[in-house]
């Protein structure tokens, strides 16, 4: 089979198709593969290639490229294990395929995948903060903490020629420090180091003679030094200094300190690193002492998190004009006779107020007691424990910090949270180290510093350290830099350079997620592998394309075989070969449409060719709305790379905001306009970013964010239970004549509860397998073959249908199924219409994309009234959409605008750019150079504005339509 390739440098920002060459090609062989909705399909993909598996939603490109190819990599991978091994963890099913050839070891790099520990950051996942930590384990520089001098660090011969040379002629006490800032009676120090033999020791700067039963007082503060010799500094004292400093150094693990005998001024020599002004030493540093995963590194105060938990008094105290007995104190609630109540009687009496007196008019001492459970404030640990073992009252405030650092239930925990914020840590200032940790430097920074400071500039920063390093350092450091600085390039090769280090992996989107393992597989280096990538564009803005496009051909290019199923316009044509999948979604789709390079694959008449060949294209409205004339203005927004930042947003009009990616839209849209807004309207707790001042709120009486977080975190969770149409199907076949000769209710038509459904597997139709170290399995439940029912609830029907086959009826069948009854038609009809007429009603929520879960939450909206009023914001809603897909949800976003609806969405994809009514763009670049408005207007006339990325791309659609 010949593969060629032809040049088409008017379709796309991309210059050349690539060309597989005419050498012998071996293939990756799919026969028969019938998994889900595929129709017994055979597919052959040039291996070492880069392929793209297309088609619109549902067609089946996860089912191919996932559910089947990686699948089986799977299976072969755990059948390679021993028989031993395979007992302890089982086998895997087979996917429903006839046979696959040329299958090399597999990678599945996912959007689903995100670590969300808080401790996981970009630096931890792709390894670069682990060389970081050993090169400044290997060459950092120790400062003191006192006085900022290099600390340095003394041999024995060194503190002896330094004793003979600055102290000849003068009589010395040399000291092996014990004790230092430590409370105790040390009775049993001083009787052991008496026994040895030693007469004196140095008790907080005073020379003592040693005694028996001597003791101190336990209750301040000692510093304690033993006298381990007493000498004249003359041209015969280096015999009898040295086995005196070797003891001396022992008794004082490596610390000693020299006393003039006559001025009694002392100083401090160290084996370790030391400040030679202030005494303070640290230890010789490892790669631990950097890590804040380790306690030799973390953050004793937070823990290595970088942040803690503090009260919020405003949320204690949500207003203080409320009565104590009618919920003033929130998390006490209305009266009830409990021990915090009962309490409060007591206060009253013996403070002189009335339990009905409003919170904010307490007398002071009365308010502390209530919330600190001491009279003048915040009571010491001590005070606390004693308030608490004695059963007295402890506090609000304490209750709360008790509840939430020892409870081991979760709700409780919960519970806690919501009367506390989370702030950086007071101790590390958010770095997540201890304070010795940062005190290292490598060319002037600490790895806090270069942490912080995002990818691009990190990487400028390691190019040029080698003259900011002496001899001894660079020959150390230069297998170490050679490691970071690639891995660095493979970070700004996949458009990631806006990120830092220490930005939390659970932070990330899918996109920057999946490109950053994107990032490390290139690092690795590996051969020989199959990439599975899922829609690695996400996030990324067209500027960037190019960059990504490289990275993932330098991967085929090295010997691997890369699949990406990819809606993307650039990756497409940049790809060597193409699969599209159709021709419908669900049921009507599992078929291959077409295949073939790029240019054989435009030559088709498939859907994709046409959006593709521009034989189709999503129409530019005739005329731009201008809105209802009402304008919300957000003014002075400087949360995170923001600078000053002031937008006005037409009510009434659909507006999108765009820029590079990491240039500030999530802070601006997601983090500080929609907490104000939820704020106005729902008395929010979730605080915004910085800002100083919104206007037009009033032009506002409800507020939709409608992201892609999953809409349930279990099997259960289905997209009829989330839209709430469930409820009404249940409440039909209760009314059924079947059902009431029997006696059923809807509760008998719920999975989740006991009655109706199968109680061997409860309702979930699957049973969980553990796999001890590997994920868990589902497996169908034998004793209902996957229904969730008991065969006495099946056997009441709907028109033929039992409440079974309703969950299992797609939901364009569903839509023709349901029309007589108007409350479960207009319900399901939204589904449909945002383009999800493929979907089951009862598929589980984890199998659903993250744009599939924007889109049921978009439909769980449109099937509520809407007030004519309402602020819709989504964010990147055509994440997983096929052209036709993205032309569908237009027109659903259209019609919520025609009703006098304002839609605000965080987008790059240009097919909505260039349909927007308003558009706010942001740059121009990311990160710290990011964070300013580049340009606002209709889509013409951003595209005229030259500073702007977005424009050069925007310009080129606006002209082909």
């Amino acid at each position: 089979m010949e593969l060629k390739t032809r040049i088409f440098a008017p379709l796309m920002s991309v210059k050349s198709l690539p060309a597989i060459s005419d050498v012998e090609i071996e293939y990756l062989n799919v026969y028969g593969a019938r998994v889900h909705n595929l129709k017994n399909i055979d597919v052959s993909l040039p291996r070492n290639r880069m392929i793209v598996i297309t088609g619109i939603s549902g067609s089946g490109k996860s089912s191919l490229a996932f559910d089947t190819i990686y699948a089986e990599g799977q299976r072969r991978y755990i059948e390679s294990f021993s028989a031993y091994a395979r007992q302890f963890i089982g086998s895997m099913e087979r996917p429903d395929v006839d046979k696959i050839t040329g299958l090399s070891p597999v990678i599945s790099i996912e959007q689903k995948t995100t670590n969300k520990n808080p401790r996981s950051t970009v630096g931890t996942v792709t390894e670069i903060y682990d060389f970081i930590r050993l090169l400044y384990a290997r060459i950092g520089e120790a400062f003191s903490e006192a006085t900022g001098k290099k600390m340095v660090r003394y041999t024995e011969s060194q503190i002896q020629e330094h004793i003979l040379e600055h102290y000849q002629g003068k009589k010395i006490v040399l000291l092996a420090p014990m004790v230092r800032g430590r409370k105790g009676h040390y009775r049993e120090l001083f009787e052991k180091v008496r026994k040895q033999g030693y007469l004196k020791v140095r008790i907080d700067g005073e020379i003592k003679e040693l005694k028996e039963k001597m003791q101190v007082d336990r209750y301040k503060i000692h510093d304690i030094e033993l006298v381990v010799d007493r000498l004249a500094i003359d041209d015969k004292a280096s015999e009898r200094l040295k086995p005196s400093l070797d003891t001396a150094l022992k008794l004082g693990n490596g610390l000693i300190m020299v006393m003039d005998h006559d001025t009694e001024k002392v100083s401090q020599f160290s084996r370790q690193l030391m400040c030679p002004d202030s005494g303070i030493s640290y230890e010789d540093p490892s790669p631990n002492t950097f890590s804040f995963n380790s306690p030799y590194g973390a953050c004793p105060h937070c823990k290595g998190l970088g942040v803690v938990h503090e009260i919020d008094m405003e949320a204690v105290v949500p207003d203080p004009t409320v009565p104590l007995n009618a919920g003033g104190i929130a998390p006490l609630g209305e009266w009830r006779d409990n021990h915090a109540f009962k309490a409060l009687r007591r206060f009253s009496k013996k403070y002189d107020f009335n339990l009905s007196c409003p919170v904010g008019q307490l007398p002071q001492r009365a308010f502390n007691k209530i919330m600190y459970g001491v009279e003048e404030g915040i009571p010491d640990e001590e005070n606390l424990n004693d308030l608490y073992r004695t059963g007295e009252f402890e506090g609000v405030v304490n209750m709360i910090r008790r509840c939430y650092n020892e409870t081991s239930s979760e709700n409780l925990r919960r519970w806690a949270e919501e009367f506390m914020e989370s702030i950086p840590c007071p101790e590390c200032g958010g770095t997540r180290l201890k304070k010795e940790s940062l005190q290292f430097k490598v060319a002037g920074k600490n790895i806090a510093q270069i942490s912080n400071i995002d990818i691009n500039e990190l990487s400028e920063w390691f190019a040029n350290i080698e003259p900011l390093l002496s001899d001894k350092q660079n020959t150390i450091a230069r297998e170490l830099l050679k490691e970071i600085r690639v891995r660095l390039g493979f970070l700004l090769d996949v458009g990631l350079e806006y990120l830092t280090l220490n930005r939390a992996s659970r932070t990330l989107s899918g996109g920057e997620s999946q490109r950053i393992r994107l990032a490390t597989q290139i690092g690795s280096q590996l051969v020989g592998i199959t990439y599975i990538l899922d829609e690695p564009s996400i996030g990324l803005h067209q500027r960037d394309n190019t960059r990504l496009i490289k990275a993932l051909r330098d991967l085929a290019s090295v010997g691997n075989t890369v699949l990406v199923v990819e809606h993307d316009k650039d990756i497409m044509l940049a790809s060597d070969y193409i699969i599209d999948l159709g021709p419908g979604a669900g049921r009507l789709g599992g078929g291959v449409v077409g295949a073939g390079t790029p240019y054989e694959f435009l030559q088709s008449d498939t859907l994709t060719a046409q959006y593709l060949s521009g034989k189709k294209n999503i129409a530019i409205p005739a005329q731009r709305r201008p809105g209802n004339g009402h304008f919300l203005e957000l003014l002075g927004a400087t949360g995170h790379n923001l600078k000053h930042v002031s937008i006005s947003i037409p009510m009434g009009a659909m507006t999108v905001v765009t820029g590079v990616s990491g240039s500030g839209k999530s802070s601006l849209i997601n983090a500080t306009l929609y907490p104000i807004l939820r704020q106005h309207l729902y008395n929010s707790r979730q605080k915004p970013l910085a800002y100083e001042a919104i206007r037009g709120l009033e032009h506002i009486d409800k507020v939709i964010e409608i992201d892609q977080s999953p809409i349930g975190r279990t099997p259960r969770s289905n997209p009829a239970t989330y839209i709430g149409v469930f409820s009404d199907i249940r409440t039909l076949f209760a009314q059924l004549p079947e059902a009431k000769i029997r006696g059923y209710k809807p509760g008998r038509f719920s999975f989740n509860v006991k009655g109706g459904r199968c109680e061997e597997c409860e309702g979930g139709g699957m049973k969980v397998i553990e796999m001890n170290f590997l994920p868990d399995v589902n497996v169908l439940c034998e004793t209902c073959m996957g229904r969730r029912y008991n065969r006495e609830t099946l056997e009441v029907r709907y028109k033929g249908k039992s409440i079974s086959d309703v969950l299992e009826m797609p939901v364009r069948e569903a839509v023709e199924f349901f029309e007589p009854i108007p409350a479960i038609y207009r319900k399901i009809k939204t589904l449909a219409d945002v383009g999800l007429g493929y979907l089951t009603l009862g598929q589980a929520a984890t199998t659903l994309s993250g744009g599939e879960a924007q889109r049921v939450k978009l439909a769980a909206e449109l099937s509520k009234k809407d007030t004519g009023n309402t602020f819709y914001i989504l964010d990147e809603p055509t994440t997983g959409l096929h052209f036709e897909d993205i032309r569908l949800l237009l027109e659903v976003l259209d019609q919520l605008v025609e009703k006098g609806n304002t839609v605000l969405i965080i987008e790059h994809n240009l097919d909505v750019v260039k349909v927007a009514d308003y558009i706010i763009d942001l740059g121009p670049e990311g990160g710290a150079r990011g964070g300013t408005i580049l340009a606002t207007g209709t889509p013409e006339q951003v595209a005229e504005v030259a500073e702007s990325h977005t424009a050069r791309f925007l310009k080129p659609e606006l002209q082909m339509a």
